[in-house]
């Protein structure tokens, strides 16, 4: 195995994203993890003992000696991805990004920025195109910021896509039924989730509103240009482990029978299918025509959990159709999602290992 995988450094890394990532990066065939990043009470002990691992399957050996570093620069890596809490991501991740590492992050704090891409790499990669005038005003060197969405968002935005391609979209309703993962952990308390739904999340509801325009906009010459349509979302928690549903109403711009918003959805492909990137999906809107599915537990891990699964599609007696899409909101909705938005960067030649040290890490040294 060739030495000259992309070096990277996870910060966040004991939460349930940050394991996501140190579990989806073990065999990546272009990156290698080589830094490991988190709060104070974890660092300077190994990741081992620092992380209550939470995830199905023993942690990955070769994280388990890594000691734990604080969440700032320097690190031992060419690019950073985050899951830091969105109080302390904004400070951690410009510093490391004014430092000359890129920053991929899943954090909200920088998603909304006018010279910051909100990416989903199937919708809009030639958003990108930002990167430029970012490192210019902000005095970025060779380093930079890109955002993933928030994880309800990723998976809805995912269905609309296609629809708002091929017909146009006038008006989306979204309802949510949110898995307790995307909470993080311990995340709910049991006795509030437990028998019950919860119809607030702190912030969630203008994310997926706000968030959900920028990424099916356009980038203008100077700025980026919302979608035209307005969103309206209500979001729950649900006593669900993994797996965000969202009930959907869409109003087309066009005139569409049903069998054509059916075909428009099964044959969704993008940029990340044609380059063949190695955390793509083949197919990344699934359509099932059961009339029970999809399933969070049936459902999520579609396509390795980067799939997002609709069912439910009828006619609506309000809008034009509705819809339900579910997708694995710790895998497509985050870690996953911001491992594709690097290997796209990669192959777009904004993403490069720099050269090894003569002396390797231990992780380094395991795919020599």
């Amino acid at each position: 195995m060739s030495n000259s995988r992309v070096r990277v450094g996870i910060l966040g890394a004991t939460g349930m994203v940050g394991q996501r990532f140190v579990k989806m990066l073990e065999d990546h065939p272009e990156f290698v993890i080589t830094a490991l990043a988190a709060s104070d009470r974890s660092q300077g002990k190994s990741y081992g003992e620092a992380c209550t691992w939470r995830l199905v399957g023993d942690m990955p050996a070769f994280a388990k000696s890594m000691v734990v570093q604080p969440p700032q620069p320097p690190l031992h890596c060419d690019i950073v991805v985050s899951s830091l809490p969105s109080d302390v991501a904004r400070s951690s991740e410009e510093a490391f990004a004014r430092a000359g590492y890129p920053v991929i992050s899943n954090a909200s704090s920088f998603r909304m920025d006018a010279d910051v891409p909100l990416l989903i790499p199937e919708i809009n990669s030639d958003h990108l195109r930002v990167l430029d005038r970012q490192k210019s005003e902000r005095g970025f060197s060779t380093g930079y910021i890109v955002t993933n969405p928030n994880c309800s968002t990723i998976i809805m935005a995912l269905a609309l896509a296609p629809l708002h391609d091929k017909f146009g979209i006038e008006a989306v309703i979204a309802t949510t039924l949110q898995a307790v993962s995307g909470a993080g952990y311990p995340g709910v308390p049991s006795l509030d989730v437990v028998d019950n739904v919860l119809p607030f999340i702190d912030g969630e509801e203008p994310k997926m509103e706000s968030e959900t325009r920028k990424i099916l906009g356009r980038l203008g010459h100077t700025a980026f240009e919302n979608a035209p349509f307005p969103v309206s979302a209500q979001c729950h928690r649900v006593n669900v482990a993994d797996g965000h549903m969202v009930a959907v109403r869409v109003k087309l711009t066009k005139r569409a029978s049903i069998e054509e918003v059916r075909a428009a959805l099964a044959a969704y492909r993008s940029i990340p299918q044609e380059l063949k990137l190695h955390t793509a999906p083949p197919h990344p809107v699934l359509v099932r025509d059961e009339k029970d599915r999809p399933q969070p537990r049936m459902d999520r891990d579609a396509g390795g959990g980067m799939s997002v699964t609709v069912g439910r599609l009828f006619p609506d007696s309000v809008f034009d159709y509705r819809f339900v899409v579910l997708g694995h909101n710790t895998i497509r909705g985050a870690a996953g999602a911001a491992i594709l938005n690097a290997e796209l960067l990669k192959a777009r030649g904004l993403l490069h290992a720099k050269p090894a040290r003569e002396t390797a890490t231990p992780a380094e040294a395991r795919v020599r």
